[in-house]
């Protein structure tokens, strides 16, 4: 039993250990950016989920903001507001990717958060309400996707800044989640939220430029152009279809050593070959679900175009293999698995967030096969 899980709280300890030992800090993930093989990332990713979904992601969701920084920001920007996401070992910080709405999730075009410029005050006016945040409303800093040109829909989209007390941004709704419990959820309002203009992502003069370009496709017909959003959850799928194989894998290991240990009518269970069959095919899903994030993940760092959706790829399957591998775990333990004195009930409903955040598997299928067939992802 996880007490964290129980109670639903931010293990800010267990954050500041991993920042002591160089886990979670800015230079353990620059250091990986420059591992030409991209496997570090990866890695670590399925080793620290082995262990605890919810709390894993206490220490990796300032993560996202973060890529959302790298994906679209100067290097100025990088260099100012990457470091204050993390803060120290003394004094840890988080951050929270924030682009999610009561009525806009899958459906980016959907969003309602809009970011007025005030030319005078040289200032952005962001007015909205974000959901399901990780980290959001605790957060030391904010990313947050909101709309700059209505009639672009997705292509209209520009990322901000928001820096640590900023009068009006706070928390809304804490949510009570059914797994990745230890993982703080929240909504983050958004009212007349005014931040310097330095503060746009990639800065105004590159923004009148892609909102341009994009008005000016439109007119022709249209064509795939990425928005801030977008950019930023292609960077991290390959990361997320990570987690789930250390969800399933976890859960995989429980059950292989229950069905050697558990004995029924004189003999392991594991000898039943319908007990057997099953471990043998979560084994293999894993492995293969590992192997894609593996590609997908050398495939980004070494600049490959995911030219079939690799990145997307990858998480789909990871993500359905942690649900399938972890169901499964609950039944070979049988009535014990359905208990919260064993780990596998825990990792089931973690697992279920994997087909849901950072796209549902029903949006990584629509982006593979519209990759495929060459279709505009909108």
């Amino acid at each position: 039993m996880c007490i964290r899980d129980e109670r639903e709280e931010t293990p800010w300890p267990v954050i500041q250990e991993a920042a002591k030992v160089g886990i979670y800090s800015l230079d353990f993930y620059a250091q990986q950016y420059f591992d030409p093989t991209g496997l570090g990332i990866p890695m670590a990713m399925e080793e620290l989920f082995w262990g605890d979904a919810g709390i894993a992601l206490s220490i990796v969701g300032t993560g996202l903001a973060a890529v959302g920084v790298l994906a679209n920001g100067t290097e100025e920007q990088i260099g100012t507001w990457i470091p204050q996401m993390y803060g120290d070992a003394n004094d840890v910080k988080v951050a929270a990717f924030c682009s999610s709405e009561p009525d806009a999730g899958s459906d980016v075009a959907s969003m309602r958060t809009r970011a007025v410029y005030d030319e005078a005050k040289d200032e952005w006016v962001i007015n909205g309400t974000k959901t399901w945040a990780t980290n959001g409303g605790i957060a030391n800093v904010h990313v947050v996707v909101a709309v700059v040109d209505p009639e672009l829909g997705s292509k209209g989209h520009a990322s901000f800044i928001i820096p640590p007390g900023t009068p009006g941004c706070s928390q809304g709704q804490k949510f009570k989640k059914h797994g990745i419990r230890a993982s703080h959820t929240a909504e983050v309002i958004l009212d007349n939220v005014r931040v310097p203009g330095s503060c746009l992502l990639g800065g105004k003069e590159k923004l009148d430029e892609r909102l341009a370009r994009a008005r000016e496709k439109a007119k022709q017909g249209g064509e795939r152009v990425k928005n801030a959003a977008m950019a930023t959850f292609e960077a991290s799928r390959p990361a997320v279809g990570a987690m789930a194989v250390g969800t399933a894998r976890a859960a995989y290991e429980v059950a292989l050593e229950y069905a050697t240990t558990r004995e029924q009518f004189g003999r392991p269970i594991i000898d039943n070959q319908g007990v057997a069959f099953q471990l043998a095919d979560m084994r293999t899903q894993i492995d293969a679900a590992r192997l894609l994030v593996w590609r997908a993940s050398w495939m980004a760092v070494n600049g490959k175009p995911f030219t079939a959706a690799e990145g997307s790829m990858s998480k789909l399957f990871a993500s359905e293999t942690a649900k399938k591998v972890t169901a499964q775990a609950i039944q070979i333990l049988g009535g014990n698995g359905y208990t919260r004195e064993y780990p596998v009930e825990r990792m089931h409903r973690d697992a279920a967030i994997y087909t849901i955040f950072e796209g549902t598997s029903e949006i990584q299928r629509l982006v593979i096969a519209r990759t495929l067939s060459g279709m505009p992802i909108r």
